[in-house]
């Protein structure tokens, strides 16, 4: 039986066919110059007998319920049958065309055929990465279930030798005295899988110490959700990984000046342009098997705070870095996030408080939008003046992305669908919506946002004269609407021709 869309499959086939016999008869012409559009009826018998042949041999079933070998076997078999029926007959009718031609010419068709099937079977494998989500069991109030006790010397003994297999004497007494290895309720796991983190038995540790490196985990997100559910409220948690500048420092002063930037430029690209293309993603991570992979301070922060921790400390140990958390809350709802790709969409509050999705090209690493009321209590308080300037989660191309507007095209999707009008305040993100005053948060939510906004005309250098800015333009906007937008679209035009205005 014949599946639904099989008509796209014929269609393919009638494109490989007027390929594959164009090219064949552009070689006739060049090698003999003979006369070959008198066989573009012939040509096409043979294309329909190619697709009622198909059809019995069940090649247009949809790919998604065949293996590739089985597609395969189908397009052997449809030229089988039509090479055997070429030779059988060609030379019983009147036109000159030789079986050989025939022959060729759907041998060809098997090429281009069997490239098309290539594609499509490596297109499901590429996208079929939907892991089932896991699931966050809701909890009340939880506490470590067993009192504390000193731990024995043979105990010690043994912690000490399995965190010495994974790093140094120096980690060892780091963590001796900062994760209290010495008492009955801390936890040390040096084994990559979850098996052993499966086994804990629900609040029966206060501290979880992960030797293992986050480099060199495939499901990162699984595993802190994990340790999550197994520690008990203000549970700490403590887990190590090597940064991302560490490995480009090395290779720059490994290699000479100018080279060195060649080889750090192709080995980023495998580490991480390579695992987060949609079509390489999964290939990359099958081959690997999510082994050293490059990791910035700012996705693995975000990764915990992601999964309900909140950081208190990092401490540097030579290439690695220990970063010493506790658990805050539930994860968030754990979505199947298969991209990581330049194009990313970012939840904002809008009008009346809706919560929209804007498109932006990624000038942030990954997991950054969860660390921004981190970043901001790390530097004393939200700064406006140095926002973007002194932000460690913007990479090196983000910076400049953002100074020429490049981050902000994409937006333009979100004006086509309506989401957001030419001038207006911008849409923001909860964390700092929330930061705002009260009262200019409902002044706020009564207008939709724009893609142009005030602070790009009054270039404010503290958040009290944005909030001044956006309560100024707020307030002729509700007054007059059209006038406000038009005076402020050429202001800020004006602005970013004479004060060189950039995205912040």
């Amino acid at each position: 039986m014949l599946r639904e869309r099989w008509y796209k499959r014929v269609a393919i086939d009638v494109l490989v066919w007027i390929l594959a016999v164009s090219g064949c008869m552009l070689w006739r012409w060049v090698a003999d110059k003979s006369e070959m559009t008198s066989y573009w009826v012939l040509f096409g018998v043979l294309m329909g007998l190619w697709i009622v042949i198909g059809m019995a041999v069940q090649l247009y079933r949809s790919f998604k319920e065949m293996w590739f070998w089985q597609s395969e076997l189908s397009v052997l078999a449809d030229a089988g049958i039509l090479i055997g029926l070429c030779w059988g007959v060609l030379p019983l009718l009147p036109w000159s065309l030789s079986p050989k031609v025939a022959m060729w010419t759907i041998l060809i068709v098997v090429l281009l055929e069997s490239f098309v099937i290539l594609m499509e079977h490596y297109w499901k494998y590429a996208t079929n990465m939907n892991v089932p989500v896991m699931q966050i069991e809701q909890r009340k109030n939880a506490q470590v279930l067993y009192p504390a006790e000193k731990r024995s010397k043979a105990s010690m003994e043994t912690i000490h030798q399995s965190v010495l297999s994974v790093t140094t004497e120096a980690d060892y007494y780091m963590l001796r005295k900062r994760a209290k290895l010495d008492s009955s309720q801390t936890k040390v796991i040096c084994d990559r899988k979850n098996f052993s983190i499966l086994q804990i038995q629900d609040y029966q540790y206060a501290t979880i110490v992960d030797m293992t490196l986050l480099n060199d985990m495939r499901g990162i997100n699984k595993r802190l959700c994990l340790i999550n559910q197994k520690l008990p409220d203000e549970g700490e948690y403590v887990c190590c990984y090597r940064p991302q500048e560490y490995i480009k420092q090395k290779i720059l002063k490994r290699y000479p000046w100018g080279m060195n930037y060649i080889v750090y430029g192709l080995y980023f690209f495998q580490k991480r342009v390579w695992p987060r293309l949609m079509l390489t993603s999964r290939l990359y991570y099958d081959l690997t098997k999510g082994r050293k992979r490059m990791l910035s301070k700012t996705e693995v922060l975000g990764r915990l705070y992601y999964c309900g921790f909140e950081v208190d400390e990092i401490v540097p140990m030579g290439h690695i870095e220990y970063v010493f958390a506790h658990r805050k809350s539930q994860p968030y709802p754990q979505e199947q996030i298969k991209v990581y790709g330049p194009l990313i969409k970012l939840p904002r509050v809008c009008k009346n408080k809706e919560i929209k999705y804007f498109y932006k090209t990624r000038t942030m690493h990954p997991y950054a939008e969860y660390i921004q009321k981190y970043v901001f209590d790390a530097r004393g308080g939200m700064d406006i003046k140095d926002k973007s300037n002194d932000d460690w989660r913007i990479t090196t191309w983000g910076k400049f992305m953002r100074k020429y507007w490049l981050d902000e095209l994409p937006m333009l999707l979100n004006w086509l669908k309506g989401d957001v009008k030419l001038v207006g305040v911008r849409p923001l993100s909860k964390t700092m919506f929330e930061s705002y005053p009260e009262w200019l948060q409902e002044k706020r939510t009564k207008c939709k946002p724009g893609l142009i906004p005030p602070f790009y005309i009054d270039h404010p250098n503290t958040f009290d004269e944005l909030f001044a800015s956006e309560d100024k333009y707020l307030t002729e906007y509700l007054a007059h609407p059209v006038r406000t937008d038009i005076k402020y679209f050429f202001l800020t035009m004006r602005s970013i021709i004479t004060r060189k205005t950039h995205s912040a």
